[in-house]
């Protein structure tokens, strides 16, 4: 720990000032403790039972505490090494009026950007999958699922579809998914994106770094040829609490 705990936490301070519930005061503590650099990223919370003795509190208080703060993503458990202060997350900014894929959205940002593969390949296509891409029932599809990270933060997870006819081999895309159809002359010039609200469910949360339940974004998109021929059809789980998705609107001539 950076701080003592004797400098950060006060009992005397807990157990005075604005009526409340405990836990709330001690979670107020522990936040402020980490928005001002008292606590940084990395840095052990002591155990339950020694925060509850220096606060005079009940280990129950401190319990409903952290999971607050945990919930929030200002804490981490690690199974079997403790509690820890999470890394901040940095909110990423997309416009919604450009077609770009994750690596190349990325790198203008000037971050570092990998790949977990959870599935490539070619397989035989879905119904869903042949009605999104126009495909015959004896068509084959490219899937690829991925685990986007940039900075070393997990951002989202993507599952893209597209015709073998576009991309018969999937395993050759290693970076970006456009930059391999480019190569195929298939490139995506629109799209129609659809967004909701989504609240994370495992295993989705856990692969994101982020608490069950946790505020997320569902996002289907449908890219398009310059023909109008369905080209990709995707849908990606995306980190609430780390991107955000920008439009310009501008006032229409009538």
């Amino acid at each position: 720990m950076t701080t003592p705990l004797t400098a950060i936490l006060s009992p005397e301070s807990l157990q005075s000032g604005v009526p409340g519930p405990l836990y709330v005061k001690l979670r107020q503590t522990l936040e402020e403790a980490i928005t001002s650099g008292k606590l940084n990223y990395g840095d052990a919370l002591p155990a339950e039972r020694d925060l509850a003795d220096h606060a005079h509190v009940s280990r129950v208080t401190v319990r409903k505490a952290v999971d607050d703060l945990v919930k929030d993503g200002l804490l981490v458990r690690r199974h079997g090494s403790g509690t820890f202060v999470a890394k901040p997350v940095s909110k990423v900014q997309q416009s919604l009026s450009r077609l770009t894929s994750f690596t190349e959205d990325m790198a203008r940002r000037g971050l570092t950007t990998r790949a977990e593969w959870l599935d490539r390949g070619l397989f035989h296509p879905s119904p869903d999958e042949m009605m999104m891409l126009g495909l015959p029932p004896d068509g084959l599809v490219a899937r690829l699922g991925r685990l986007r990270v940039a900075d070393d933060m997990p951002l989202a997870i993507e599952r893209a579809c597209i015709s073998s006819e576009f991309l018969p081999d999937p395993m050759q895309v290693q970076g970006s998914l456009y930059a391999a159809l480019e190569k195929h002359g298939c490139r995506p010039v629109r799209a129609v994106q659809r967004i909701s609200a989504y609240n994370m469910k495992d295993p989705d949360a856990a692969m994101l770094g982020v608490p069950a339940g946790s505020a997320g974004l569902s996002i289907e998109r449908v890219s398009y040829l310059r023909t109008g021929r369905v080209v990709e059809f995707t849908r990606s789980i995306y980190r609430g609490d780390a991107y955000d998705f920008v439009a310009e609107l501008t006032l229409s001539e009538t």
